[in-house]
């Protein structure tokens, strides 16, 4: 386990959930910092949340009454993933920081990936484009991946509700929808490293575009690599650092560059030229 990832994941979590004392009192912060977007997927609805969610606030763009570019929000999405990409989703967020946590409880069978990973991964981004800006453009006031997926979303409506009474009257099907999607994904999380992410997670798909370009950013030596193979056993996001280490997948987790044995694998905010393989390589 790298701890200081761990130690990183943990005060991101923190940070973006500092009103401690919602959680006691069931009672939404509506400060100054609810107008800012947090990097990761937090729920704006959580009793802890300091900040907003970047992909609730660009929904809540797209379906209000009148439509308004979210200049603002995709300025934010355009930062963060020029500067980091899905290191964000490796370090910041508090929903994959949950799901690794729960990853490492004892399970009899632990998987990176499903059968049928690689169409699966696509899911995400038909969730980006369908549930987070096509159908919100078109229905009014209506967070379609906020009010019929997002995990985190269910798990803020369940610390309100079990502090008050007139919302558990109010629950409806739909919470029970999202309940069943939550626990698939936390029994998911047992067996698969970080399902959501890889498979469903609108935010992941929108940092991975940046990958090859954010400044922080993986960089292979191809003249120390000897091709063992051992970056790529290690990847519990499935990506071979090898052949792809910018890779929208990866998620700047390190496991990589701790495992290479001829440290021919580094990560950081460098501009260096990516050395390939095949161009490296001479016939004999």
């Amino acid at each position: 386990m790298d701890k200081r990832r761990f130690s990183i994941q943990a005060a991101a979590a923190l940070l973006s959930n500092a009103n401690l004392k919602g959680f006691f009192t069931g009672k939404i912060y509506q400060g100054a910092g609810k107008t800012i977007c947090v990097p990761g997927l937090n729920c704006y609805s959580c009793p802890g949340a300091v900040g907003a969610c970047p992909i609730g606030s660009l929904q809540g763009f797209l379906s209000g009454l009148k439509f308004r570019f979210p200049y603002y929000v995709l300025g934010l999405l355009l930062f963060f993933g020029a500067l980091l990409g899905r290191a964000v989703c490796g370090f910041l967020c508090p929903f994959g920081f949950l799901q690794e946590l729960l990853h490492k409880l004892p399970f009899p069978v632990k998987k990176n990936q499903f059968p049928g990973d690689r169409p699966l991964r696509w899911l995400k981004y038909a969730v980006l484009l369908l549930l987070v800006v096509v159908l919100p453009l078109f229905c009014a006031l209506t967070p379609f991946f906020c009010k019929y997926l997002c995990p985190a979303g269910t798990l803020a409506g369940i610390l309100l509700t079990l502090r008050d009474g007139m919302l558990r009257a109010q629950l409806g099907g739909i919470f029970l929808w999202k309940i069943f999607v939550l626990a698939a994904v936390i029994g998911l999380c047992l067996v698969v490293f970080r399902p959501f992410c890889k498979y469903l997670c609108p935010l992941g798909a929108i940092y991975g575009f940046f990958n090859r370009i954010a400044l922080y950013r993986m960089e292979l030596d191809a003249d120390k690599c000897v091709s063992c193979g051992k970056c790529e056993a290690v990847c519990r996001m499935g990506v071979d650092p090898a052949k792809a280490c910018n890779s929208a997948e990866c998620i700047r987790c390190g496991d990589c560059v701790r495992n290479c044995p001829v440290n021919a694998i580094h990560m950081g905010f460098k501009r260096g030229q990516e050395k390939k393989k095949s161009e490296n390589t001479t016939i004999g």
